[in-house]
């Protein structure tokens, strides 16, 4: 498993608390800050998804020879 698929969600995990937090003590810089976490930590886990199908493709490959 990718690094990237471990620190996405956690990313994102984050950022739902982080917004959370904001919208609670009306801070909406916090609030953006935490959606902007929200969006990065789950491109982060889509591209180690990616990575990993790619390094999975070349394995089935290598098998194959």
């Amino acid at each position: 498993v990718d690094q990237d698929r471990v620190e996405g969600p956690v990313k994102e995990a984050g950022g739902k608390i982080k917004e959370e937090w904001g919208d609670l003590t009306d801070d909406p810089g916090t609030e953006a800050e935490g959606k902007v976490e929200q969006v990065e930590g789950q491109l982060q886990n889509e591209w180690g998804e990616a990575k990993d199908t790619v390094r999975d493709a070349a394995d089935d490959d290598d098998d194959a020879r």
